[in-house]
């Protein structure tokens, strides 16, 4: 088979922005590869235009193009007629989006468009109870209603985002897989009463209930440190920076034991998690996160928000504890509990490797996606 994606970013030195999505692309399109597969990535809205390959992926960067009017939608077409280009002259047979401010929409391609939901706009504000920009709603939904198959990373996103959309169309559920060899348990020694945050900086992840959650673990173990690993984003409501937000919160002893790193390599934030006792992740909104299965990977025991897709990968009691951030006392509680009982501390962790090995591994995964793609395939023919 002849698979393409269509993404804003990907993990890669020459593309300057990367997240869950362009990790998680990477991922299934390095089995691709390995299984005898073509794959070609196209990469929208850089600076420049280049084509290169990486590791057997051939990766197109289209550089974004400014008009003197309706950007939005020459652009798109400007996209749509390079990709066509190249899916008649590479013979490829699907064409993969995601559906975040719908990108797809009003262009037409010369294959099936499968869009896989990692989150729109709409579901993200749905979440954090925020008000959608009329424009973003029209976008998606157009994108969605013409695409050819829909496929969605957590069965709480799919249903979700039907209602949210009214959408008739069957959406397939395939979660999100990682390469469970490269992130794995670590010889790097555990730092005691250590906790780590990682991932942005941002009041939808659950940092500013962090603050809160932390004040209450200091007063209880006035030892523990907590890291916060990621960048900083002004704030969507208060129009600050998130960090400033979350300091603002912190009582003064708390504030002590708190550090921030912006930004490390990719292939550092393996030592970071490494390093600590426990990882948190509050979130009040996500799809099925790449953060979780990475630290659950490398037999790390977590404390998790308890919302939609958590249910999905976590175990509560088992690899890990899941709770209402907005409920310090008791998320903090949690906290504790790992911190101090090393047993259960490690039996949750490797609990979390086998529950990755099992489900999530990238092997597992992208044979799903494989047997998916030739049904769509089959389908056409």
């Amino acid at each position: 088979m002849h698979i393409a994606f269509l993404t804003s970013e990907y993990p890669h030195p020459k593309i300057t922005h990367s997240a869950g999505i362009g990790t998680s692309i990477k991922n299934l399109a390095v089995v691709l590869v390995k299984q005898g597969h073509h794959v070609t990535v196209f990469v929208y809205g850089v600076a420049t235009n280049e084509i290169f390959k990486d590791s057997g992926i051939a990766i197109h960067k289209i550089a974004y193009k400014k008009y003197t009017v309706f950007s939005w939608y020459l652009y798109r077409k400007h996209l749509q007629k390079y990709i066509n280009k190249v899916i008649t002259n590479n013979q490829i047979e699907i064409l993969e989006a995601p559906d975040w401010t719908g990108i797809t929409a009003f262009m037409k391609f010369k294959c099936p468009l499968l869009i896989r939901l990692h989150g729109t706009d709409a579901y993200f504000c749905a979440l954090e109870g925020r008000k959608q920009k009329q424009k973003n709603f029209w976008f998606e939904k157009k994108a969605l209603t013409t695409a050819n198959f829909i496929t969605s990373v957590s069965e709480f996103t799919a249903k979700k985002t039907t209602k949210l959309f009214s959408l008739s169309k069957k959406i397939e559920v395939i979660h999100n897989g990682i390469d469970s060899t490269n992130f794995s348990a670590s010889s790097i020694k555990v730092e005691a009463n250590s906790i780590l945050y990682f991932g942005t900086i941002i009041r939808k992840k659950g940092v500013l209930e962090l603050a809160g959650i932390f004040n209450e673990v200091v007063k209880k173990n006035p030892k523990a440190s907590l890291t916060l690993l990621g960048k900083d984003v002004v704030d969507i409501l208060k129009k600050k920076s998130t960090l400033e937000l979350f300091q603002c919160k912190l009582s003064a002893k708390a504030k002590n034991n708190v550090t921030y790193i912006s930004h490390v390599p990719y292939n550092q934030v393996k030592e970071y998690i490494a390093k600590a006792n426990v990882i948190v992740l509050p979130s009040f909104a996500e799809a099925f996160p790449m953060t979780w299965l990475e630290a659950m990977a490398m037999e790390k025991a977590l404390v998790t928000s308890n919302i939609g897709w958590a249910k999905e990968l976590m175990i509560d009691g088992e690899t890990g504890f899941i709770e209402d951030p907005r409920n310090h006392d008791l998320y903090a509680a949690k906290i504790i509990q790992l911190l101090e009982n090393k047993e259960m501390n490690s039996i949750f962790g490797k609990n979390a490797r086998k529950c990755i090995e099992n489900n999530f591994s990238q092997e597992i995964i992208g044979n799903r996606n494989i047997k998916f793609f030739k049904n769509i395939i089959d389908e056409r023919v």
